[in-house]
Protein backbone atom coordinates (compact mmCIF):
# COMPACT_ATOMS: atom_id res chain seq x y z
CA UNK A 1 0.00 0.00 0.00
CA UNK A 2 1.33 3.14 -0.73
CA UNK A 3 0.69 6.97 1.02
CA UNK A 4 -2.64 9.16 -0.36
CA UNK A 5 -0.77 11.56 -2.94
CA UNK A 6 -2.09 13.17 -6.10
CA UNK A 7 -1.68 10.73 -8.95
CA UNK A 8 -3.13 8.16 -6.48
CA UNK A 9 -6.44 5.93 -6.85
CA UNK A 10 -8.00 4.97 -3.57
CA UNK A 11 -10.31 2.20 -4.15
CA UNK A 12 -12.53 1.94 -2.02
CA UNK A 13 -12.45 -1.57 0.58
CA UNK A 14 -14.97 -4.12 -0.42
CA UNK A 15 -16.96 -4.03 2.72
CA UNK A 16 -17.41 -0.06 2.90
CA UNK A 17 -20.95 0.95 3.96
CA UNK A 18 -20.65 4.38 3.15
CA UNK A 19 -22.92 4.97 0.15
CA UNK A 20 -21.09 7.97 -1.07
CA UNK A 21 -17.96 5.75 -1.61
CA UNK A 22 -19.40 2.01 -1.93
CA UNK A 23 -17.33 0.19 -4.73
CA UNK A 24 -15.68 3.77 -6.21
CA UNK A 25 -12.31 4.21 -6.96
CA UNK A 26 -11.58 7.85 -6.40
CA UNK A 27 -7.93 9.83 -8.29
CA UNK A 28 -6.38 12.27 -6.00
CA UNK A 29 -6.17 15.33 -7.85
CA UNK A 30 -4.64 17.16 -4.23
CA UNK A 31 -3.23 15.81 -0.74
CA UNK A 32 -2.07 18.16 1.22
CA UNK A 33 -2.13 18.48 4.81
CA UNK A 34 -4.65 20.24 5.18
CA UNK A 35 -6.97 18.19 3.47
CA UNK A 36 -7.52 16.28 0.08
CA UNK A 37 -9.12 16.44 -3.26
CA UNK A 38 -10.04 14.29 -6.18
CA UNK A 39 -12.89 12.52 -8.38
CA UNK A 40 -15.03 9.27 -8.56
CA UNK A 41 -14.29 7.33 -11.86
CA UNK A 42 -16.82 4.88 -11.50
CA UNK A 43 -20.73 6.76 -11.08
CA UNK A 44 -22.11 7.75 -13.89
CA UNK A 45 -24.39 10.99 -13.81
CA UNK A 46 -27.94 10.79 -14.69
CA UNK A 47 -27.28 13.93 -17.17
CA UNK A 48 -25.47 14.12 -19.56
CA UNK A 49 -23.19 17.83 -20.53
CA UNK A 50 -25.79 19.23 -22.82
CA UNK A 51 -28.40 18.85 -20.72
CA UNK A 52 -26.51 20.96 -17.50
CA UNK A 53 -24.65 23.48 -19.80
CA UNK A 54 -27.40 24.90 -22.34
CA UNK A 55 -24.67 26.12 -24.79
CA UNK A 56 -23.65 22.29 -25.51
CA UNK A 57 -26.67 21.21 -26.71
CA UNK A 58 -26.81 18.34 -28.71
CA UNK A 59 -23.44 17.11 -27.55
CA UNK A 60 -23.77 14.41 -25.28
CA UNK A 61 -20.65 13.97 -23.70
CA UNK A 62 -21.05 11.79 -19.98
CA UNK A 63 -21.01 13.45 -16.54
CA UNK A 64 -19.78 11.48 -13.66
CA UNK A 65 -20.43 11.75 -9.91
CA UNK A 66 -17.27 12.89 -8.63
CA UNK A 67 -18.14 12.96 -5.05
CA UNK A 68 -20.88 14.44 -2.31
CA UNK A 69 -19.39 17.98 -2.35
CA UNK A 70 -20.66 20.68 -3.98
CA UNK A 71 -22.91 19.27 -6.32
CA UNK A 72 -23.57 21.84 -8.14
CA UNK A 73 -20.14 22.58 -9.76
CA UNK A 74 -18.45 20.39 -12.91
CA UNK A 75 -15.43 19.78 -13.11
CA UNK A 76 -12.92 17.88 -15.36
CA UNK A 77 -10.01 15.84 -16.03
CA UNK A 78 -7.62 15.87 -19.17
CA UNK A 79 -5.52 14.86 -21.44
CA UNK A 80 -4.80 18.63 -24.05
CA UNK A 81 -2.61 20.47 -22.14
CA UNK A 82 -1.98 22.47 -25.13
CA UNK A 83 -5.38 23.11 -26.33
CA UNK A 84 -6.36 23.72 -22.85
CA UNK A 85 -4.47 26.46 -20.78
CA UNK A 86 -4.33 26.65 -17.43
CA UNK A 87 -4.45 22.87 -16.03
CA UNK A 88 -2.68 21.21 -13.16
CA UNK A 89 -0.83 18.32 -14.16
CA UNK A 90 -1.70 15.30 -11.79
CA UNK A 91 0.48 12.61 -13.05
CA UNK A 92 2.06 12.05 -16.58
CA UNK A 93 -0.10 13.57 -19.39
CA UNK A 94 -3.34 13.94 -17.15
CA UNK A 95 -4.27 17.36 -16.37
CA UNK A 96 -7.55 18.32 -13.88
CA UNK A 97 -9.13 21.56 -14.82
CA UNK A 98 -8.25 24.77 -16.95
CA UNK A 99 -10.07 27.38 -19.30
CA UNK A 100 -13.48 25.43 -19.74
CA UNK A 101 -14.14 28.29 -22.56
CA UNK A 102 -12.07 26.34 -24.30
CA UNK A 103 -13.08 22.77 -23.78
CA UNK A 104 -16.61 24.62 -24.98
CA UNK A 105 -14.84 25.47 -28.50
CA UNK A 106 -13.07 22.07 -28.30
CA UNK A 107 -16.48 20.59 -27.94
CA UNK A 108 -18.33 22.79 -30.47
CA UNK A 109 -15.61 22.33 -33.18
CA UNK A 110 -15.44 18.16 -32.47
CA UNK A 111 -11.87 18.53 -32.02
CA UNK A 112 -11.42 16.99 -29.31
CA UNK A 113 -11.34 12.92 -28.08
CA UNK A 114 -14.50 12.33 -25.47
CA UNK A 115 -12.29 9.17 -24.62
CA UNK A 116 -9.56 11.82 -23.23
CA UNK A 117 -11.78 14.12 -21.33
CA UNK A 118 -13.97 13.27 -18.36
CA UNK A 119 -16.60 15.50 -16.86
CA UNK A 120 -17.92 15.17 -13.23
CA UNK A 121 -20.58 17.32 -11.09
CA UNK A 122 -19.56 17.57 -7.58
CA UNK A 123 -15.61 16.17 -6.21
CA UNK A 124 -14.51 14.28 -3.05
CA UNK A 125 -13.43 16.13 -0.15
CA UNK A 126 -11.34 15.27 3.17
CA UNK A 127 -10.79 17.61 5.60
CA UNK A 128 -7.32 17.96 7.67
CA UNK A 129 -6.39 14.08 9.22
CA UNK A 130 -9.71 12.90 7.63
CA UNK A 131 -8.25 10.64 5.16
CA UNK A 132 -5.28 9.31 7.26
CA UNK A 133 -8.16 8.83 9.62
CA UNK A 134 -9.49 6.74 7.28
CA UNK A 135 -6.54 4.94 5.94
CA UNK A 136 -6.25 4.16 9.34
CA UNK A 137 -9.35 2.77 9.52
CA UNK A 138 -8.59 0.83 5.99
CA UNK A 139 -11.34 2.07 4.62
CA UNK A 140 -8.88 2.91 1.40
CA UNK A 141 -6.38 0.38 -0.69
CA UNK A 142 -4.16 2.79 -2.92
CA UNK A 143 -2.45 2.63 -6.15
CA UNK A 144 -0.36 4.77 -8.23
CA UNK A 145 -3.57 6.02 -10.95
CA UNK A 146 -2.85 5.45 -14.91
CA UNK A 147 -4.41 6.80 -17.79
CA UNK A 148 -5.59 3.59 -18.80
CA UNK A 149 -8.05 3.12 -15.28
CA UNK A 150 -8.67 7.40 -15.51
CA UNK A 151 -9.44 7.14 -18.78
CA UNK A 152 -11.05 3.44 -18.58
CA UNK A 153 -13.77 2.95 -21.81
CA UNK A 154 -16.30 1.08 -19.30
CA UNK A 155 -16.61 2.82 -15.90
CA UNK A 156 -18.24 -0.03 -14.42
CA UNK A 157 -14.98 -2.18 -14.41
CA UNK A 158 -13.08 0.33 -13.01
CA UNK A 159 -13.33 -0.61 -9.30
CA UNK A 160 -12.60 -4.71 -10.23
CA UNK A 161 -9.70 -3.49 -12.43
CA UNK A 162 -7.86 -0.93 -9.74
CA UNK A 163 -8.03 -4.39 -7.66
CA UNK A 164 -6.53 -6.49 -10.25
CA UNK A 165 -4.34 -3.70 -11.11
CA UNK A 166 -2.99 -4.37 -7.06
CA UNK A 167 -1.80 -8.06 -8.01
CA UNK A 168 -1.76 -10.28 -5.13
CA UNK A 169 -4.61 -11.46 -2.88
CA UNK A 170 -6.65 -7.86 -3.95
CA UNK A 171 -7.69 -9.82 -7.06
CA UNK A 172 -9.35 -12.62 -4.94
CA UNK A 173 -11.57 -9.02 -3.68
CA UNK A 174 -13.42 -8.81 -7.02
CA UNK A 175 -15.67 -11.57 -6.43
CA UNK A 176 -16.64 -10.38 -2.48
CA UNK A 177 -19.93 -9.87 -1.88
CA UNK A 178 -21.32 -6.06 -0.68
CA UNK A 179 -22.30 -7.83 2.79
CA UNK A 180 -20.81 -11.34 3.86
CA UNK A 181 -23.38 -11.55 6.59
CA UNK A 182 -25.58 -12.08 3.48
CA UNK A 183 -23.99 -15.25 2.44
Amino acid sequence: MIDPASGILLIADPFLKDPNFLRTVVFLCEHKEEGSFGFVLNRQYDNTLDELIPELEGYKLPVYYGGPVQIDSIHFIHQYPNEIPGGQEVIKGVYWGGDFDAVVNLIKNETIDPNKIRFYIGYSGWGEGQLANEMTEKTWLTVKATRKLIFHTNYEEIWKDSLKHLGGDYEMMVNFPIDPQLN
